[in-house]
């Protein structure tokens, strides 16, 4: 029995072995070819300074009412490029990258809170609103995007006249499993994190393919200004600590809080948040109206940008 015990212990000792030294084995190659993100940027592009985060910023219009678009995971600003100057046709609008994501910074060192973290997401949109001296703003969030727009409205319902929530992530559960959640943040993760979520460089294609209803649609253009991030230097390492920190909104439990207006709008084809779910939350929403966009996927501002603009219109009609 001593013999069987003893091997039952090396066995055990040499698994934790491999798993606790194992990881750090594994290369992890630095990105060839990345540059800093200023020097990716467009004629219109702004780059300004928000809570120590240089931000990468676009603005169009002029006067009330403010509108700041905020863009799902995986994307940047581009993704409004189709309903930014219609809706400057109203007042002013403000599209920024959130950090991790687009050109704007990617800090690998910090004090403080971390810059990937949601409350971070929420500061950051309060220093914006403040650099740009906006009192109060319509907040368009789009998936992610609408999850930082709710959980900013929660902490600082003075500042937001209305939301507009485009196939938001509410009843997803950010960050994956609550028991996987704390491995995000050892050592041997932080190695392999960077390696694991350079996969978007392939996976990422097939991703934007499926936000689409039809993908055939999909022009060179709009694949380039998805891609185009992925050049900016240390992307894969900030998109493993923003991974790494997420973690459950909170927001489902919530929503009888959110008594402002509120128009969700849906594409009635989305395969990565479930058209059921946004139809579900207009519902359990105190003051919501609902748009499902027809022939449309997770990106409706992209893909039929002409129903949702019309669908914005009809809605800001009715916010005071």
């Amino acid at each position: 029995m001593k013999k069987i015990w003893r091997g039952l212990l090396i066995i055990l000792a040499t698994l934790l072995l491999v798993v606790l030294v194992g990881p750090f084995f594994v290369p992890v190659p630095p990105l060839k070819g990345t540059v800093p993100p200023e020097q990716l940027a467009d004629p219109d592009s702004q780059f300004i300074e928000i809570n120590g985060l240089t931000v990468h910023v676009k603005t169009m219009g002029q006067g009330k009412p403010v509108f700041v678009l905020l863009h799902g995971f995986g994307a940047s600003l581009f993704s409004w490029h189709a309903v930014m100057k219609p809706l400057n046709q109203y007042g002013t609008v403000i599209a920024y990258d959130r950090p991790a994501f687009g050109l704007t910074e990617r800090p690998m060192t910090w004090t403080g809170e971390n810059p990937y973290s949601p409350q971070a997401s929420v500061d950051l949109l309060l220093g914006l609103l403040d650099h740009f001296n906006v009192q109060s703003a319509i907040l368009v969030g789009n998936s992610a995007g609408g999850t930082v727009s709710m959980q900013f409205t929660l902490q600082h319902q003075e500042r937001v006249q209305a939301l507009i929530l485009v196939d938001p992530a509410v009843y997803e559960n950010g960050g994956g499993p609550s028991w996987l959640r704390p491995f995000y943040k050892t050592p041997q993760m932080n190695h392999l994190g960077p390696l694991i979520v350079r996969s978007i460089q392939n996976s990422g294609i097939d991703l934007i393919k499926m936000a689409w209803y039809d993908p055939s649609k999909i022009t060179p253009e709009t694949m380039t200004g998805y891609t185009k991030p992925l050049q900016a230097e240390y992307w894969d390492r900030a998109l493993w600590y923003y991974t790494a920190a997420s973690q459950p909104s909170g927001l489902p439990g919530r929503l009888s809080e959110f008594i402002l207006p509120v128009l969700v709008i849906t594409g009635d084809s989305d395969k990565i948040i479930p058209t059921e779910n946004s139809v579900r939350l207009a519902g359990e929403l105190p003051n919501a109206t609902l748009a499902l966009i027809p022939q449309a996927g997770h990106v409706p501002h992209e893909e039929q940008p002409i129903a949702f603009m019309q669908a914005v219109d009809k809605f800001l009609n009715t916010v005071p």
